[in-house]
């Protein structure tokens, strides 16, 4: 196919595609798709070689935010029955850890419900990052604790935290129909916050909440110009008792596609398979390592994922390798300060294009039998699934 063989080319240049050409990956049939995945990962390949690196997730306080984020079984009026509890001591986040860094995670990622840490929260994170650094050094550490006031980005990178996570989540014409509570802008401001403070900025996208293909490319049009190290896919799970319960409009050929189009856009950046790829990917998970090279290990915020040697086992019979602590997930040219996703260091053209409109026509059966409540781990008297 012309386009793939197009895409292919932009992306070892790391050159942007055009919005049409982005359109035109999550409109592939089915007949195509493992073409479209194979041109993936051939860019994939360029930049990441065969490594996965693995991330682990350790919710610091569960349940009880005062935001209204329809996605979110922690949202401000949720019914779901997930666990809740306030902040976990250094010691107990530093020991739920080292669980995952036992795993093979080589980023622990810090999360806290909330609209955003007060000056006392970034004292309990500190302390926190300095406990799982003292026990594991050299592990990197991203926290995320929702939208930051002036100075709590440079207060966490001086604690050690190497990284900042804030989803964009979706585009910015649709925003305001999935939270009221707070802006688009006031995400992307947060983004910069971290990036303008040294950290290594962290932030992605939920597909599957009705959006369009259209928003779909907004949203990753935007991260690129937002030039995170990191962009995370997250796929809705729909939690009973959220608004968005109903909302069962993935099937795996379209995550597929979609995590295609991350990474075309995206060439050089770690693409993470991140919430929801058990419950919507399924079988399919291993096609989706040749397009992502980062995924969580284990279970989530407020759900269960597969069992952690069941992560590393995919990845093995997959014919991909876990990345090593002692290597550098990052290519060379992002890590320069003249580096980039092409935005600073040339090869990025305009975001031109048009809109091929709303929707599309696959339809998926729902599948709420797949959706776990987290049970163990953190916040519990259980072992964690790692």
């Amino acid at each position: 196919m012309d386009l793939l063989n197009t895409l292919v080319d932009k992306g070892l240049r790391r050159e942007l595609p055009t919005r049409e050409e982005a359109l035109a990956v999550l409109a592939t049939p089915d007949d195509d798709l493992l073409d479209v995945v194979a041109a993936a990962g051939k860019v994939r390949r360029q930049w990441f070689g065969r490594r996965v690196k693995l991330n682990y997730l350790v919710n610091l306080k569960s349940g009880l935010c005062p935001e209204d984020c329809s996605y979110c079984s922690q949202r401000l009026g949720s019914r779901a029955g997930i666990l809740k509890y306030t902040w976990l001591k250094p010691d107990e986040a530093s020991k739920a850890a080292a669980a995952g860094v036992a795993g093979g995670a080589k980023r622990v990622c810090l999360v806290a419900s909330g609209r955003g840490p007060t000056d006392r929260d970034v004292d309990r994170v500190s302390e926190t990052i300095g406990a799982i650094k003292d026990r594991h050094e050299g592990v990197e550490v991203c926290a995320c604790l929702g939208l930051l006031s002036d100075g709590q980005a440079e207060r966490l990178r001086s604690a050690g935290a190497d990284a900042y996570n804030h989803n964009l989540n979706t585009s910015e014409g649709t925003y305001g129909t999935i939270t009221s509570t707070h802006t688009y802008a006031d995400r992307v401001e947060t983004v910069r916050h971290a990036q303008s403070a040294g950290l290594s900025a962290c932030s992605g996208l939920i597909a599957g909440m009705g959006e369009s293909d259209a928003d779909l490319v907004d949203v990753v049009f935007s991260l690129r110009e937002l030039d995170p190290d990191s962009v995370p896919v997250n796929f809705l799970i729909p939690f009973e008792g959220t608004p968005l319960a109903k909302e069962w409009n993935l099937t795996p050929q379209r995550c597929l596609r979609i995590l295609a189009m991350v990474r075309f856009v995206c060439p050089d950046v770690e693409v993470r398979l991140a919430g929801g790829r058990e419950v919507h990917l399924r079988s399919m998970q291993p096609l989706a390592l040749h397009l992502v090279n980062s995924i969580f290990l284990g279970d989530y915020l407020t759900s269960e994922g597969q069992a952690g040697q069941a992560d590393l086992d995919m990845i093995t019979d997959a014919g991909f390798e876990v990345e090593g602590a002692g290597t550098t997930t990052l290519p060379a040219h992002r890590r320069s300060a003249e580096g980039g996703c092409g935005t600073r260091d040339g090869g990025c053209a305009p975001c031109d294009g048009g809109d091929t409109g709303r929707g599309v026509d696959e339809t998926a059966a729902a599948r709420p039998d797949l959706v776990a409540v987290r049970r163990r781990g953190a916040g519990t008297d259980l072992a964690p699934n790692a």
